[in-house]
């Protein structure tokens, strides 16, 4: 027999629907012009905006860490900002967490016919095709369904600027908008260094800018054809280079501005190379 919405007994522990009840409470009182918190009042949703991308940047490094007590704390800071944007609609009356819990609810039930429903969907990729065509059909109200351009600029929006040109370039490409071999992509990669030398050299910083983007989005297509994550890639090269750097200050005999040149590429590369040699000894 298929589950419905109103068949459902809740299995969350009485202590964990305490916890919630407890915490939501605590973001109501530092909100409350009674005996709050000056900070949490004088917050907005958009003054609130860049904690919650820094938060949900935090629960991925958590994640990858593999810590479990990180990646709980780190879900709860995130956690934290989901309530507290509730609490501050809730109180202009647009809505409260109850409404969001109710439309997030609703929505998974919906894009999951293959549980509350009697849809077929045996294998994962199956389950990511019934979702997108779900998907198209909710968007089919308010968009055209045969343009493309109002999803890109949702993603241009909503998406940090690497996955949403990533997400831009995929959605182009397998609308037809593509080179026919890499190569062709290589060929638009150096057209557009060019550009970006001839900008550096003798064009304004906007143009600078306009340019420098234009490179960087065609080598996001090289990393799409080849299968390559970008934003993994980058958050590798981060990882290494402060892993060097590291290395390299505990080296260093003097602060790093009274070194030469040369002397840091020393020991940026006898870093480079202890690392390399004890990851090859594990």
């Amino acid at each position: 027999m298929t589950p419905t919405p109103s068949s459902f007994t809740s299995s969350t522990p009485p202590a964990t629907l305490e916890a919630l009840q407890r915490f939501i409470a605590v973001i109501a009182q530092l909100r409350n012009p009674d005996g709050g918190c000056p900070w949490d009042l004088a917050q907005t949703p958009q003054t609130l905006a860049p904690y919650v991308l820094e938060e949900a940047y935090e629960v991925v490094d958590a994640l990858q860490s593999g810590s479990r007590q990180d990646i709980a704390e780190e879900l709860g800071d995130l956690l934290l900002q989901v309530v507290l944007q509730s609490q501050i609609f809730s109180e202009s009356g647009d809505f409260d967490l109850g409404d969001v819990a109710r439309g997030i609810t609703a929505k998974m039930i919906r894009r999951h016919p293959h549980v509350f429903g009697d849809t077929k969907a045996d294998t994962p990729d199956q389950v990511h095709a019934n979702w997108e065509q779900i998907k198209v059909a909710e968007k089919a109200a308010t968009e055209d369904p045969n343009l493309l351009t109002p999803k890109l600029r949702r993603y241009a929006r909503t998406l940090p600027p690497l996955t949403a040109a990533m997400k831009i370039s995929q959605k182009a490409a397998k609308a037809g908008f593509e080179w026919e071999t890499l190569a062709g992509v290589w060929e638009k990669f150096d057209e557009e260094l060019g550009e970006l030398h001839q900008a550096l050299d003798h064009e304004p910083i906007e143009n600078q800018e306009a340019e420098l983007g234009d490179l960087l989005f065609t080598l996001l297509k090289v990393a799409r054809w080849r299968g390559l994550d970008p934003v993994a890639a980058l958050q590798g090269t981060n990882r290494r280079f402060i892993q060097r750097f590291e290395r390299l200050e505990a080296a260093a005999e003097r602060p790093l501005v009274e070194h030469r040149p040369e002397e840091l590429e020393a020991l940026w590369q006898k870093a480079k190379q202890a690392i390399i040699a004890e990851s090859e000894n594990r």
